[in-house]
């Protein structure tokens, strides 16, 4: 079964998305498939995403589902990799999957990573260390690595 709830937090609004027992996504875009219901992993989720943004949560502990192609969950997976604090460059990324060449398709995954904060796309930034793309905007990547202790350049 596919459940989604809603939260309102101090980010927006934020849905959380479960399929099996598992996160499949959290997302701050409209999300309506399956049944609106709070099940316990979905509040689970919300309360640590909540610790998280009040700088009392450092890493999730959560089970969650990567839905991607191969690529992308190597690219993800990688993204586990970066500790709370610290930044990665794109380049830093491809050449850590063995695909040095790959900054642009590794920027495509980052921009398809449907579990926002839980896989930290935030954390990865430009060669000079600026912050370049984020999908829920570069105010949000700044919100959340501030968040982080980490200094933000300026875009």
């Amino acid at each position: 079964m596919l459940y989604y709830y809603r939260y309102d937090t101090i980010v927006g609004s934020v849905t959380f998305v479960e399929e099996n027992g598992a996160l499949i996504a959290i997302t701050m875009k409209a999300f309506q498939d399956g049944i609106e219901k709070e099940t316990m992993l979905i509040k689970k989720a919300h309360l640590q995403l909540q610790k998280y943004l009040m700088g009392e949560r450092k890493i999730f502990d959560l089970p969650f589902k990567m839905k991607g192609t191969d690529f992308q969950v190597r690219v993800w997976k990688e993204l586990l990799n970066i500790p709370y604090g610290e930044t990665r460059s794109y380049k830093q990324i491809a050449e850590a999957i063995g695909n040095p060449k790959a900054m642009r398709a590794v920027g495509m995954a980052n921009n398809q990573n449907k579990l926002l904060i839980v896989i930290p796309c935030h954390r990865v930034i430009g060669a000079d260390g600026k912050l370049v793309g984020y999908g829920e905007g570069l105010e949000m990547k700044e919100f959340l690595l501030r968040l982080e202790g980490i200094k933000c350049p300026k875009p």
